[in-house]
Parts: C-alpha cells; structure tokens; sequence
C-alpha cells in the first residue's frame, strides 16, 4: 500500500501498522506522530492500522532559542 510520511512517498506491506512505518523509517524517539492530521500517540502506534493513502507525520522536537 502507499502512504505519505512527511510528503514523502512509501510502500508498506497491505495490514501495516503505525508502529511498522516508524520503524522503517527507523525514528528515534522524542517524536509525535498523527494520521491524517489525527494525534496519536504512543502507546497506540502499534494499535494503529493504516490504509492506502494515508498522511503520516513525524514531528521532532526543537531545542534552542
């Protein structure tokens, strides 16, 4: 299936899930995530299901001033 993460296309096998694109894309945590503009969080990651087209965003937090 094809979903966006941050813009940027991807395929995943068909029944993935959150946690399984988080990992392909191997992010370390701190992030926050959301589907199709929908928090999620953490704990819910691998409870996630995608479907083809979804919007998947992994926002990193900034230090500094």
């Amino acid at each position: 299936m094809k979903v966006t993460i941050n813009q940027v296309p991807h395929d995943l096998p068909d029944g993935a899930d959150l946690a399984q694109a988080l990992a392909r894309l191997d992010a370390r945590p701190p992030f926050a995530t959301a589907v199709n503009k929908q928090f999620v969080p953490s704990a819910q990651h691998a409870r996630t299901p995608l479907r083809e087209g979804d919007a998947i965003e992994v926002i990193q937090p900034v230090t500094g001033g």
